[in-house]
């Protein structure tokens, strides 16, 4: 594992740049510290206003987000800075409410994480999300089915001959179902398979990416077609429809 983290810290190669978006200055301090010392380069914004500026002049390779900020708050960052870039986001969030994190995983986010968090489990996010957006195929590979298209190689999904806009999340979730038609994936299996990793009370979040995928490539979201919910279980693709 150390060769891969390697490759994601920038250990030995170009380092992955973090943008760390938060209101506090000692949190930026403290992470920024951390994720130096872990072989990242880091830059940082105090409010969504400037992390719009430093985004599109640092082109960052991942976001850390805070939710609650001045001026420009982390919902309307992502709406705005979504249809520029789809750069991976992990959210900085206080807030207990799960309605506030499935917002932001219904805006595009990839992951979030609760404060106050641990920097080692803050690092597990991070390596988690860029290996998803990262990952290379081992050979060109296509998966169809019905009008879907799934090119693993190129990451890139056509529904009816049009290319579909799917966050890293979304396209591991959409590629890990196709692979196996007619699997069962428990909710915990493709947390693992997406993430690499687990967390406890993190399994909710695959509703809420599946649900996301859905209105990107179902002729009907209420009624899919493909990915099928197994109630108490998970869900499965369809390939035959």
């Amino acid at each position: 594992m150390q060769q891969n983290d390697d490759v994601l810290t920038g250990r030995g190669t170009m380092a992955k740049t973090i943008l760390v978006v938060d209101d506090k200055a000692s949190l930026r301090t403290m992470v920024k510290a951390y994720l130096t010392e872990q072989g990242f380069r880091v830059v940082t914004a105090g409010d969504g206003q400037e992390a719009l500026f430093v985004a599109r002049q640092e082109k960052p390779d991942l976001i850390l987000l805070d939710i609650m900020m001045p001026k420009i708050d982390g919902y309307e960052f992502i709406r705005i800075f979504g249809k520029e870039q789809e750069t991976p986001i992990i959210l900085l969030t206080a807030k207990l409410e799960e309605t506030d994190k499935v917002l932001g995983l219904e805006m595009g986010a990839d992951d979030y994480i609760t404060k106050p968090f641990g920097m080692r489990e803050l690092l597990a996010r991070i390596r988690a999300v860029l290996r998803r957006a990262e990952k290379p195929a081992a050979a060109p590979d296509v998966l169809r089915a019905a009008d879907i298209v799934l090119d693993r190689d190129r990451r890139v999904v056509t529904v009816g001959g049009k290319e579909v806009n799917l966050t890293p999340t979304e396209f591991d979730l959409l590629a890990t179902l196709m692979s196996e038609p007619g699997r069962v994936f428990s909710r915990a299996s493709l947390l693992e398979a997406v993430q690499g990793i687990a967390f406890e009370g993190m399994e909710r979040s695959i509703n809420v990416h599946i649900r996301n995928l859905r209105t990107k490539i179902e002729p009907d979201p209420a009624n899919p077609r493909y990915i099928e919910t197994i109630f108490g279980v998970g869900y499965r693709f369809c390939g035959d429809n």
